[in-house]
């Protein structure tokens, strides 16, 4: 895992150099083969594939298959475009930090939301990253921990009702996990009782969730926001993994 020297992971240097690309025709535009853009940015099939997720999901690019097709310049809606321009922030630790203060005043909202729009359905994808951070912290894998707690935030917001609440923190936590890489705890304590403490935290928050009492619920969020001051993502280095 390794990030170039401004901190950005490869994928999403391949992402952005996508979106240069994009961004300079008119939608609608083919750009070429996935293998002609890989080439372009000169990755790894596995790096280029996440890079056109990340693509993909920002609304930049259209893949179109069978004769003819390949990657197209898609066109970018009001929404699509402020999301966008959340993630085209410098990659310094000051946008870093600003983007992880922006993202906690947020997460009141996308839990409470959560509590009114989850399914059964969500509530076991939520149960299943919770699950998984149990796994991450008994192996004392806090790289893997940290992709378990931001994919169940980014589940959490999957289900919000609103357009743009949804597309800023999704944005936001985008730039957060793009630039993250190490976790560290506060002085006096060990990674591992860090870890130990955010499941604790995140699975009373998911089980709030699921149970429906709203007084547990904003009990539940009060000790999220708390745990959210020392959260470890503010020690983290503004620096980012990459995949190989």
């Amino acid at each position: 895992m390794s990030a170039d020297r401004g901190g950005v992971t490869r994928p999403e240097a391949a992402a952005r150099r996508i979106a240069e690309v994009a961004g300079s025709v008119s939608p609608g535009t083919r750009l070429g083969t996935k293998g002609d853009i890989r080439r372009m940015c000169g990755v790894s099939v596995g790096t280029f594939n996440e890079a056109l997720r990340l693509a993909q999901s920002r609304g930049l690019v259209e893949v179109r298959p069978g004769p003819g097709g390949g990657l197209f310049a898609a066109e970018q809606p009001p929404l699509v475009r402020l999301g966008n321009s959340v993630l085209a922030l410098n990659s310094d630790e000051n946008s870093v930090s600003d983007a992880i203060r922006i993202r906690d005043h947020l997460d009141e909202l996308i839990i409470s939301d959560a509590a009114w729009h989850s399914s059964p359905a969500d509530l076991a994808r939520y149960r299943a990253q919770v699950a998984a951070m149990a796994e991450s912290r008994d192996r004392s894998d806090s790289t893997a921990f940290m992709q378990a707690n931001w994919r169940l935030h980014e589940l959490l917001a999957q289900v919000n009702p609103s357009p743009m609440l949804r597309m800023i923190y999704l944005a936001l936590l985008d730039v957060i996990r793009s630039h993250a890489v190490e976790v560290h705890a506060a002085p006096g304590h060990t990674v591992e009782e860090l870890l130990g403490t955010r499941y604790q935290v995140h699975a009373a928050l998911v089980d709030a969730i699921a149970g429906g009492d709203p007084d547990r619920l904003r009990h539940a969020i009060a000790e999220h926001s708390v745990d959210h001051t020392n959260d470890y993502e503010r020690h983290l280095n503004a620096v980012s993994a990459a995949d190989a």
